[in-house]
């Protein structure tokens, strides 16, 4: 991830994604790689071929919004993958581009106390605080309880990937993964500058063929609520809803709390996990 032609890897990755019958094309022919030509992608932004395979070449680094919005909807993108396609040109004028994410602040920055306070005073509720990296600043004992990757210091996306012990807490590794690698992009944005996106990216790259797979992909998808399906080892499966909220006047920082259905079989295995794991009078 050198960032030398990052708009030219997102077009050709987010090209292969989407077959000639998606847009309406006949799919006929043998074709040497997956996804659209590049010329079928051209004729139906309204573009010249030329133009396009300068785009993904890099060669032209200045194509307008009207454009890239225009390949956008052939390559079949969402809202947060359009915003993340508009921000990987930065030499478009200033007032056309979506607000450059400022420098990111130190992996260890404070958590305030009022949150701490807040999280620990959730007896019931598994939550914790991550920055933009997947980093955990911070938890409450019934998340740690749920699994000890939810600690201050754990890097949550490494340990998904690279924990044995997290994936076999994990029921929806898969798509857990997935959302996790395109939330990872959204979330650290289009800049190709900051050292330690590079980092994790290059340690994940290197050690887990699924995560290079997918960052490969070029998904782009917020963190959002999801329901996390657990196996716990003390009191079985799990099935739990998690909120992400940001939290305001932060640089990145998401607080993550999970609560089950009410009178579900989980709301009660949650309780029992709790009894297990409550601290013993002195």
């Amino acid at each position: 991830m050198d960032g030398t032609n990052a708009l030219g890897e997102f077009l050709r990755a987010r090209r292969a994604l989407v077959r000639p019958e998606d847009v309406g094309l006949p799919n006929s022919g043998l074709r040497r790689v997956p996804g659209l030509r590049r010329e079928e992608v051209a004729m139906l932004s309204g573009i010249s071929a030329d133009y396009y395979l300068r785009l993904e070449q890099g060669r032209d680094r200045n194509p307008s919004a009207q454009v890239l919005r225009a390949i956008a909807r052939v390559l079949r993108l969402d809202a947060d993958a359009t915003a993340y396609l508009l921000g990987l040109t930065p030499d478009r004028p200033a007032e056309t581009r979506p607000a450059v994410r400022a420098p990111a602040p130190p992996r260890d920055a404070q958590v305030p106390a009022s949150l701490l306070q807040l999280i620990d005073g959730w007896p019931r509720n598994p939550a914790y605080l991550q920055n933009r990296y997947t980093d955990c600043l911070a938890a409450n004992a019934l998340a740690t309880a749920l699994t000890p990757n939810y600690a201050p210091g754990v890097n949550l996306l490494r340990a998904v990937f690279l924990d044995p012990a997290e994936r076999a807490v994990r029921r929806d590794w898969e798509e857990l993964t997935e959302e996790g690698v395109a939330a990872l992009r959204a979330n650290t944005g289009p800049g190709s500058g900051d050292p330690v996106l590079r980092d994790l990216v290059g340690d994940l790259s290197l050690r887990s063929e699924r995560f290079r797979t997918l960052w490969a992909r070029h998904d782009v998808r917020p963190r959002r609520g999801r329901v996390s399906h657990l196996s716990h080892p003390q009191v079985g499966d799990l099935d739990l809803h998690s909120e992400k909220l940001a939290v305001e006047g932060t640089d990145g920082l998401t607080l993550v709390v999970f609560h089950a259905a009410p009178g579900s079989r989980s709301a009660e295995l949650l309780d029992i996990l709790g009894s297990l794991n409550a601290p013993r009078p002195a």
